[in-house]
């Protein structure tokens, strides 16, 4: 009942009390040696761990699950595999994402009449777009959104349409990007879409509402993909001075959990306005391993060619300068004496 009460709670967006109810379904299953609802109450809080971006302490948390499901482990694991595949994807370790995916998966498919095993899919179809798979990412979305739609799977619904919408925009289509995103409520594919017809005014827009929900909820990690699309938009839209700004703050948000894929994932706009506010003194360390990144992921992004970003404006002279010694490590007080 106690576990009951915290799932309803987290179904409803109220993080805290799932979090208070969580912790008191697995003390009363460790005072009485129940396995089964340990392992439940745990995952439960290993993904609110998740989502207040709180990753270190979540990849954590999802490894205690997977000793209490023992060798071999219990079917029930497949969400700790997932969870330390969305952590892994982040932090940018694509290869552990895919094994920690696959073993969910495996694991999902041993439990009848239940969603687990659509989540893992989608995860794996996310993880093939970001490696420029589109064929294969759209043959394992067609399967878990069939699945979904035909048991109705009510809660993988929108992640179906936000994988849906994502891979619409990268094929360039713009028709099936906005009937994805609009056929369920999910204001962050709503303003990509925005964006990508050059609507960056009604994106802000989208966006301020949504982030306005988001830090009255306690949301921290829908905040922080919010901001991130603010950013772009304000660039967009020309207020280069705004997007720097956000930027700069959204890396000193990231920078405790370690994202990498948060900003990957945006292309090079968003490697520019990393690049801008590193500039300026913005986490230099931590940007110059994201820039390392984006750089990392040039080849691929050339293979990518219609749909993807167009670049914004050069680096000046001065900000080139500037990003030098930042890439050696060199501390701001050091730059700033050179």
């Amino acid at each position: 009942a106690r576990w009951s009460l915290a799932y309803a709670h987290l179904l409803q967006g109220e993080r805290a009390a799932a979090g208070r109810a969580f912790a008191d379904a697995l003390a009363a299953a460790e005072a009485i040696g129940h396995t089964i609802i340990q392992i439940m109450a745990t995952l439960g809080l290993a993904a609110l761990h998740e989502s207040d971006n709180r990753l270190h302490l979540a990849a954590e948390t999802y490894r205690r699950v997977l000793e209490l499901a023992g060798d071999p482990p219990l079917p029930v694991a497949c969400g700790a595999h997932l969870g330390l595949a969305r952590i892994s994807y982040q932090w940018n370790d694509l290869a552990a994402a895919g094994q920690h995916g696959q073993q969910g998966l495996h694991l999902a498919r041993q439990i009848p009449n239940t969603d687990r095993a659509v989540g893992c899919e989608l995860f794996l179809a996310r993880l093939k777009l970001a490696q420029g798979d589109t064929t294969g990412a759209a043959s394992l979305l067609a399967t878990a959104g069939e699945q979904a739609r035909r048991q109705s799977f009510a809660l993988q619904l929108p992640d179906v349409a936000d994988l849906e919408t994502s891979l619409a925009l990268r094929r360039g289509d713009l028709d099936a990007a906005t009937k994805a995103a609009h056929s369920q409520d999910i204001p962050l594919s709503r303003a990509r879409v925005e964006l990508a017809q050059g609507q960056a005014a009604a994106a802000l827009t989208t966006l301020a509402t949504y982030r306005q929900q988001a830090e009255a909820r306690g949301w921290a990690d829908e905040r922080l993909k919010t901001m991130i699309l603010q950013a772009l938009a304000h660039q967009a839209q020309g207020e280069r001075e705004a997007a720097v700004r956000l930027t700069a703050g959204v890396l000193a948000l990231a920078e405790p959990a370690g994202f990498v894929r948060l900003f990957v994932d945006e292309g090079q706009t968003m490697a520019s306005l990393v690049a801008r506010a590193a500039a300026r003194g913005a986490t230099p360390a931590y940007a110059a391993r994201l820039l390392a990144a984006f750089a990392a992921e040039e080849p691929a992004a050339a293979g990518k060619a219609a749909s993807a970003q167009p670049l914004i404006e050069p680096l000046s002279d001065r900000e080139l300068e500037v990003l030098q010694p930042i890439a050696q490590g060199m501390s701001n007080q050091e730059i700033g004496e050179r």
